[in-house]
């Protein structure tokens, strides 16, 4: 399956429920997009509430990855900065796959095109973050992204589940 990449998508009235849609089936796959697989649909719709406000603010720019039938299958968001000392880079949020394209490369494609995206803004890096134990170091990697950074045990999603959290960078020039 072929699927196309629109940077800045329109703001539609319906594209808050395919994001919150997306950001659950995610997040109940146990991707690793902010919450657990216990999350209620209420959680995921009052984060993307939060979200969409953030595009709207100009704060975020988002990059929509659409399906053949122009569903919204997969997103990025690039945070951006206010601060002039760090105005040159952003920090890549919320990277997100359909659990049923997953495997294909998409992702890949996705991260490419979220590359590309950056660096025709005029940015200089990108930042991530990453859950440790979830072989993400590996897939970043592949495009170029090193680890800077690691807080063991930094993030704790469960009373007895703690990651380290991974902290990404990838140089644009």
């Amino acid at each position: 399956m072929a699927l196309t990449f629109q940077r800045d998508p329109q703001l539609t009235p319906e594209l808050p429920g395919e994001f919150a849609r997306l950001w659950y089936d995610v997040s109940r796959a146990g991707g690793s997009v902010g919450f657990v697989e216990s999350v209620t649909e209420d959680e995921v719709r009052a984060a993307t509430e939060v979200q969409v406000a953030r595009v709207a603010a100009g704060e975020h720019r988002m990059l929509g990855a659409y399906d053949a039938e122009g569903r919204l299958a997969g997103t990025t968001f690039l945070r951006l900065h206010t601060d002039f000392k760090t105005r040159h880079w952003a920090m890549v949020v919320l990277v997100m796959l359909d659990p049923a394209l997953q495997g294909g490369g998409h992702g890949l494609r996705l991260m490419r095109e979220t590359v590309g995206m950056a660096r025709d803004a005029g940015l200089e890096a990108l930042r991530l973050e990453v859950r440790g134990g979830m072989g993400l170091e590996e897939f970043y990697g592949r495009l170029g992204f090193k680890e800077v950074g690691r807080v063991p045990g930094g993030l704790r999603l469960a009373a007895d589940d703690y990651r380290d959290d991974v902290q990404m960078w990838l140089p644009l020039n």
